[in-house]
């Protein structure tokens, strides 16, 4: 399969050099504006999203919040927005990563190649035929086929970051995992400006799947180490 990867970003150098770097691995489209954007993703056959945040038409925020409406689709932001609150915002709003411009080609194609693995293989049909088709913690059921979270038969809407970094969690509860061991499970690589980034899909976890967020039952901070999911 190849995947295809959307391009939005309304600066045409670096739409050519994102393309020189990713045509010959992948399908590449691209628009110059949000509205286009979401047009192109609505039809269908877009893999992943890179998405700019100051385009015309829909921003990158809002393009995002009306792709999350229904779809879980791989979504990287490209932004000169370097400021950690315009980060924490992306992240909050549905997008899977945050690169700062100016950015590393190859980096970006590696986040990409990363994003389109972890995605698509926890999609497909990869799991063992001994392992659980029904995780469940508590009042959490995920469904391994599906990969739909429930709270007490009620569906959660999350990211697909975030279906994966629960989905790890479930499958041992208990288990300690180091913010390097979740990154690594959703992104494929851990670097150290990442750290703030799981502490924001963690934070955002919690906002949605615990009663009283700032007194968590299922997902404990481990202080010095990481996080765990408690069995209830």
């Amino acid at each position: 399969m190849k995947y295809t990867i959307l391009i939005a970003e309304d600066d045409r150098d670096i739409i050519e050099l994102l393309t020189l770097y990713l045509s010959s691995e992948f399908t590449v489209q691209s628009v110059m504006d949000g509205t286009a954007a979401l047009e192109q993703i609505r039809a269908g056959g877009i893999s992943l999203a890179l998405v700019d945040i100051m385009m015309p038409g829909l921003n990158g925020y809002e393009l995002i919040q009306r792709v999350r409406e229904f779809s879980n689709l791989p979504i990287i932001i490209l932004s000169a927005k370097s400021m950690d609150t315009d980060k924490v915002l992306g992240l909050n709003i549905g997008a899977d990563a945050y690169i700062t411009k100016p950015f590393n080609a190859l980096e970006v194609v590696a986040y990409v190649k990363s994003a389109l693995r972890r995605y698509y293989q926890l999609g497909a049909d990869n799991v063992s035929t001994a392992a659980p088709r029904v995780l469940t913690v508590g009042e959490l059921e995920l469904d391994t086929d599906k990969f739909v979270l429930r709270k007490n038969g009620l569906t959660v809407p999350l990211t697909s970051t975030e279906l994966k970094i629960i989905a790890e969690m479930m499958r041992c509860p208990g288990r300690v995992f180091t913010r390097a061991q979740l990154y690594e499970c959703v992104g494929g690589t851990f670097y150290e400006s990442d750290d703030s980034t799981m502490m924001v899909h963690i934070s955002n976890l919690r906002a949605k799947i615990e009663h009283d967020p700032a007194n968590p039952q299922y997902i404990k901070t481990v202080r010095g180490l990481g996080y765990k999911i408690e069995d209830q």
